[in-house]
């Protein structure tokens, strides 16, 4: 069985964001799956997705930190600059991270580990919301 869905989320500001629940909402037919896998893919380029820590609210801060370090804003190379001085870098960011991710089904749930979640990566400064495409594929 294949089903294949696209979600809007609601626009959230720079940062990192669990939205585990907030996806899962969205998609009671996974319950109909016993076993497969979800991909989850995010139709832009300047915001990504990731698995981390679900529990402890500071791991998603300390990544921004770490990301705004590691690609920073304003360096004089970058001249792809038409929408700001957030824009290489969130496309910078979306690369090293990715815009999709591979999740196991087990029983009409996504196969996570006890402290995983799945983030949405907010890499622009007023990035709007953001759409994703669910594909399901199993029985």
């Amino acid at each position: 069985m294949w089903m294949q869905k696209e979600i809007r989320l609601k626009a959230k500001p720079r940062g990192f964001h669990l939205i585990t629940e907030e996806l899962l909402r969205e998609l009671p037919e996974l319950r109909n799956f016993k076993i497969g896998m979800m991909n989850v893919f995010i139709m832009h380029t300047s915001a990504s997705l990731t698995l981390n820590e679900n529990a402890d609210p500071t791991v998603r801060q300390d990544f921004e930190n770490w990301f705004n370090r590691a690609v920073p804003e304003d360096e004089p190379y970058y001249r792809h600059q038409d929408e700001g001085a957030d824009d290489l870098p969130a496309h910078l960011k979306s690369s090293l991270l990715g815009n999709s991710l591979n999740i196991p089904i087990t029983d009409g749930q996504p196969g996570l580990g006890t402290w995983q979640g799945i983030y949405l990566c907010e890499h622009r400064n007023h990035g709007g919301s953001r759409r994703l495409i669910v594909t399901l594929h199993g029985e």
